[in-house]
């Protein structure tokens, strides 16, 4: 099964997915702009083979819903998204203002 579900932060609006597979759930919210992710995000990817997409990315880790990847803090990003002022350890809400 496949969630969509509008996430509203100081009146911007993000759209948040999950996706129900066998034994786990892939969940992000994302922006026009950029997007943070579960623990299934490949940071690393992102920058060495992708990195001339410059992705705003953001990975977050134990997460099992959309509510708590929201409440969660970044455990890692991509190096575009620290050119933006994203790092480490930020909340995932700030993260997504940074990233509208």
């Amino acid at each position: 099964m496949v969630t969509l579900k509008p996430i509203i932060i100081n009146n911007v609006t993000f759209l948040g997915v999950a996706v129900e597979l066998p034994k786990t759930s892939l969940l992000a919210i994302t922006s026009d702009r950029g997007y943070v992710m579960c623990g299934a995000l490949d940071i690393g990817l992102l920058n060495e083979r992708l990195k001339d997409r410059r992705i705003l990315a953001g990975r977050a880790v134990g997460v099992k819903t959309l509510d708590e990847l929201l409440e969660a803090s970044l455990e890692s990003v991509t190096l575009e998204s620290e050119r933006h002022g994203i790092t480490k350890g930020m909340s995932v809400r700030e993260a997504l203002l940074k990233m509208s």
